[in-house]
């Protein structure tokens, strides 16, 4: 058979049939020499002790995720591959990832399991957040922390600029959503076969909790009006608002600066729920799709961007760099059915789960 009409159908799915990388059912890697080649073109010199270190790290990372987090029993794992010295050579994984040998199937597939975690990993755990944690959380954070006002004498919290002539916001809470480790976003990668690691855009975020609805678009207001941040770098693809359409926000506040009579938070709630009601089915909510996500969780949400400078020591020259965060904004009635639904959350996590182990096994397992 001529060579020149042979190719990896897998490999070049994944290179121009927009298939990742991560679902191709096995390598084609050899040898040690052909395996140090497809490592030196991935990012890792194997005759340098750094980078031995750092696989050794990222194989480590696979076990402890696919036992502690994953569920697999350890036993289940043959033994070659849970200790670096009974598999002699980090290489060999590559190899048995590539065996055609049926009595191999079952250290074929756990081989790739283990190297598809050890992939997302490294995807994972070398962006700019690793390198420049510090700056980042502090030239994002900071302008929203320091418009939180916390009145001691009678425990209110505000949203508030002392330098504004804006009427501070009460809110009910605001947090500072935790930064999403990476055992968390490699579940989140494996689980959602579109999800790339660069476009993990909520490793870090806030929360704000308002007392209604209407609170919450003054958040918004608030936000882009005192320049706690820039609406010109949100990003539109990865906004959700299933929590009240604009348009039809937008409607009833003309209809309510018309008014002439003293509008309390009641009265403006009734306004907004009577809209609703009156157009009923002709609503449409802008949510961005998440098959893991319970549709009780109702919430305005945006990922935008911000430009953080790095000034490096030694009189190097300083560089700036873009980098996303999250902004959930949400009522109490919203924010109450989370605290009552902890439930919820867990098996979210657990679909995320299955998700995740089922890609790292594509096939039943025998």
């Amino acid at each position: 058979m001529s060579q020149r009409f042979i190719f990896d159908a897998s490999i070049l799915s994944s290179v121009v049939g927009g298939h990742s990388a991560i679902d191709i059912p096995k390598l084609n890697v050899t040898s040690l020499e052909a395996a140090s080649a497809f490592l030196l073109s991935y990012g890792f010199d194997i005759s340098q002790k750094t980078d031995q270190e750092k696989l050794a790290h990222y194989h480590r990372r696979a076990l402890v995720l696919m036992v502690e987090k994953l569920g697999f029993n350890e036993a289940e794992i043959p033994e070659q591959f849970r200790d670096l010295k009974a598999l002699g050579d980090i290489r060999n994984l590559l190899i048995f990832a590539s065996s055609s040998d049926p009595q191999q199937k079952e250290m074929q597939r756990w081989a790739c399991a283990i190297i598809r975690c050890m992939h997302v990993f490294v995807h994972a755990e070398n962006d700019l957040f690793s390198s420049f944690a510090e700056e980042i959380q502090s030239q994002i954070l900071t302008p929203f922390q320091d418009c939180i006002v916390y009145d001691g004498n009678t425990h209110r919290t505000f949203l508030k600029d002392p330098n504004s002539g804006l009427d501070p916001i009460e809110l009910l809470g605001f947090e500072v959503k935790p930064f999403k480790t990476s055992s968390s976003t490699v579940i989140k990668l494996l689980a959602k076969p579109d999800a790339l690691a660069m476009k993990i855009f909520d490793k870090l975020g806030v929360r704000f909790v308002t007392r209604n609805l209407f609170d919450t678009f003054q958040v918004v207001r608030f936000l882009i009006k005192e320049n706690v941040m820039s609406f010109p770098h949100i990003m539109p693809d990865q906004s959700s608002n299933n929590l009240y359409p604009v348009e039809v926000f937008m409607q009833v506040c003309d209809e309510l600066a018309q008014r002439l009579d003293t509008l309390d938070e009641k009265s403006i709630q009734a306004a907004f729920d009577q809209k609703l009601q009156e157009l009923g089915d002709q609503v449409k909510f802008l949510r961005k799709e998440n098959t893991f996500s319970g549709t009780d969780y109702r919430f305005i949400k945006f990922i935008s961007r911000k430009l953080i400078h790095i000034k490096p020591h030694g009189g190097k020259e300083a560089f700036s760099f873009f980098y996303p965060f999250e902004v959930q904004i949400m009522d109490e009635s919203a924010h109450q059915r989370i605290l009552s639904g902890p439930s919820e959350h867990q098996a979210y996590k657990e679909r995320q789960r299955g998700a995740a182990r089922k890609r790292l096994f594509p096939e039943p397992m025998s």
